[in-house]
């Protein structure tokens, strides 16, 4: 099933996390999602490890993928 207007449609959770990382950092990443595999020894694999096993979590860091993508649009609207 096409989901053109999804931003998440054919993005793993290790695409998103990569993202994440790249855009803010992991020090500003466990800023806007406190949570323990951001802020103490981070790493892809145990983040991906925690996010496949905790929704709440998965849905934040989600919710922040869409927000960057958005923020993106915006700056780049700006030039």
């Amino acid at each position: 099933m096409e989901q053109p207007n999804n931003p998440l449609h054919g993005k793993t959770l290790q695409m998103i996390l990569e993202h994440l990382v790249e855009y803010y950092g992991w020090e500003e990443l466990g800023k806007r999602i406190n949570i323990r595999c951001f802020n103490f020894d981070p790493s892809i694999k145990s983040s991906l490890a925690f996010l496949r096993k905790t929704p709440w979590a998965r849905e934040k860091v989600e919710a922040l993928y869409i927000e960057s993508l958005d923020e993106d649009k915006f700056w780049s609207s700006k030039r």
